[in-house]
């Protein structure tokens, strides 16, 4: 039984880092930011110092400790909220490695390091163990208030999250709304005599409740800055409906002063309750009351919080946390979905089982000879079943890191690029951030359920990782906008935005790829595949609205997404493929998987969209028409 010890141990594989590397490097080019301004300071040298520190930390602090996290949940004591100890240092090595405000300016603090370099560092922990966590909320919180938040509150609030000082969180749901922002009842009115006064900004209270805080309470940190959703009431008292009534605000946990110190006062928020969840056990997941009057504020009942951008502009502004959020949520599934396919790669190696049909070479070149009992068993990647889970494993989990990557790189061409350039990067992100969540939360979903198979009976034991990264996943098509929720968002406004020119520019950028590899020997099949794909999305797109029904439009707007998505990877893996160097394609075993995945993708993932398209095509209105008493 030596193929069980050799695998529960398994980590962070060796072979992750050259396959980033090949990303950054061989296929988006990394190297050529350093040529921007911004960027004059770092080489590939600086590059790779920040992905061995990140890998370092990842190893020592979090691989060795997922397993922990996930059965030590976080509980409540009746005062605080306990967590592993492992957590504590995790969390800890992560802030003072600098990687919360890598991307910020060297004069508070940052790095200046390109966010398609940070995006890769981030993989490592996010592989190594996604519930520690590695600040992507607090990240997004103070990268959302440097946009739009007033100078004081960068300075007090930004600046203290960057820094790993405090926590950040976005309070969006609640219980009675769920994903429905439209119908929150969290309201916020101006605190008196502090409305004004306050130097923090224009200060409220709120009362209400939020649900599905992530690391809305700990201990980590000495102060958690909520961003809270709330609506300010019109003159007749009521709350405005609809999200344009929605404004934002700055809850801090802990009330602040002007310099950023703790005055020793709590804010009315409090902890109604922790959600237990499938998975993501190492990271709290919280209701919250706020305003209730646990913990009075000078007296009143009441969460203080300090008004962000223009009233009633507050779902405009959290977009900007929202979608930086989403790619990160991409990025997650990706891992999991990686380190799945790691784990059951090394067990198909390890694992003795069965013997191959007759007149099936064996690769080590030994001769098949059926299903004889006398004849040793083979190793189980050896069965083409079995290479068949792998290589789609492999497909989906590669070809989704490399759709987060080349979504990181345009974050950087809409940041310092020109004019024209970052324009274009912008509508591109626009596009394609709904697949760049929802693709890889599903496939890579898929790609753990592969690896459980993959193991058999073992894969649906605790004794191997891989049940674990499955229920990892399963959030990921939930959390950060629902799967219905990004592909009414694609096909009800990104598709159609400023006249359809994003999708127009996509289609531009596949053609290039298209062109490129038209003449290459082995590509130019998947080429000549990936235009009627194209042109199909297209069509399909044009004919879902062509009544100009909204809800004929979407109702079939999540096959279509599935369409959209696997159509974008189709033409990653193209591109991808194009990087590998022809005299390496006979001779390396990693450029050679990158050309079967790729073969793979097209042969049988690609013929999958036609199905899809042909419901959103026609409009077929079978799920939308299905009376509610039939079910």
């Amino acid at each position: 039984m030596a193929f069980l010890s050799s695998i529960h141990s398994l980590e962070i594989p060796m072979s992750l880092r050259p396959t980033l590397e090949f990303l950054l490097y061989d296929w988006l080019h990394a190297e050529q930011l350093t040529a921007r301004t911004r960027f004059a300071d770092h080489s590939r040298e600086t590059f790779d110092a920040v992905l061995d520190t990140c890998e370092r930390i990842a190893r020592e602090k979090y691989a060795p400790f997922n397993r922990t996290v996930d059965i030590e949940e976080p509980r409540f004591d009746g005062k605080k909220v306990i967590l592993p100890k492992a957590t504590h240092e995790a969390f800890k090595a992560f802030a003072q490695s600098g990687m919360l405000s890598a991307a910020q300016d060297y004069e508070i603090g940052g790095m200046q390091l390109p966010y398609t370099v940070e995006a890769a560092a981030q993989c490592f922990f996010a592989m190594a163990s996604v519930s520690i966590g590695s600040g992507m909320l607090t990240v997004g919180n103070a990268n959302l208030l440097r946009v739009h938040g007033t100078t004081a509150q960068q300075a007090v609030f930004a600046l203290n999250e960057f820094s790993g000082r405090w926590a950040g969180t976005m309070a969006l749901s609640e219980p009675q709304a769920g994903s429905s922002l439209s119908d929150i009842s969290t309201r916020a009115v101006a605190d008196g005599a502090d409305f004004e006064a306050d130097p923090l900004g224009p200060r409220y209270r709120l009362t209400g409740n939020k649900m599905w805080i992530s690391a809305g309470e700990h201990e980590l940190t000495e102060n958690i800055i909520h961003l809270v959703l709330a609506k300010i009431p019109g003159p007749d008292g009521k709350l405005i409906a609809g999200t344009r009534g929605i404004s934002l605000f700055i809850v801090p946990k802990m009330m602040v002063d002007r310099e950023g110190q703790l005055t020793g006062e709590r804010n009315d928020v409090a902890l109604a309750g922790l959600n237990h969840k499938l998975g993501w056990r190492g990271t709290t997941n919280t209701l919250l009351n706020f305003g209730e009057g646990k913990f009075p504020v000078r007296g009143k009942a009441g969460a203080v919080g300090y008004l962000v951008g223009r009233p009633h502009e507050g779902l405009r502004c959290m977009f900007h946390m929202m979608n930086e959020a989403r790619i990160g949520v991409g990025t997650a599934a990706v891992m999991l979905g990686m380190a799945g396919y790691y784990a059951a790669l090394e067990y198909a190696r390890n694992r003795p089982q069965g013997r191959l049909p007759v007149g099936q070479k064996s690769e080590h070149g030994s001769s098949a000879v059926g299903k004889d009992p006398a004849q040793p068993q083979v190793r189980i990647i050896e069965h083409a079943d079995v290479k068949r889970m792998l290589l789609a494993q492999k497909s989906y989990c590669e070809g989704g890191l490399a759709l987060e990557l080349y979504c990181a790189r345009l974050v950087d061409e809409q940041n310092t690029g020109e004019p024209e350039a970052a324009d274009d990067a912008r509508l591109l992100l626009e596009v394609l951030t709904p697949i760049a969540k929802s693709w890889p939360s599903e496939w890579c979903l898929e790609a753990n359920s592969l690896a459980i198979q993959v193991h058999g009976g073992y894969g649906y034991t605790r004794d191997f990782p891989v049940e674990q990264y499955w229920r990892d996943n399963r959030l990921n098509m939930i959390h950060e906008g629902t799967h219905g929720i990004q592909a009414a968002d694609l096909l009800g406004r990104k598709v159609l935005m400023e006249g359809g020119k994003g999708l127009s520019l996509l289609g531009k950028r596949i053609a290039a790829t298209i062109e490129r590899a038209s003449g290459h020997p082995v590509l130019a099949e998947y080429a000549s595949e990936l235009r009627p794909a194209l042109e199909q999305v297209q069509s399909a797109t044009q004919a879902a609205w062509s009544t100009g029904n909204p809800a004929e439009a979407l109702a079939n707007a999540v096959p279509y997404m599935q369409a959209f998505g696997h159509m974008v990877v189709a033409w990653i893996w193209l591109d991808v493929a194009l990087a590998v160097p022809p005299e390496a394609a006979a001779t390396d075993p990693a450029q050679q998987g990158r050309l079967h995945a790729t073969r793979y993708f097209y042969r049988y993932e690609l013929p999958k969209i036609g199905a899809w398209l042909d419901v959103a095509a026609r409009r077929d209105p079978t799920c939308a028409q299905m009376p509610e008493a039939a079910f």
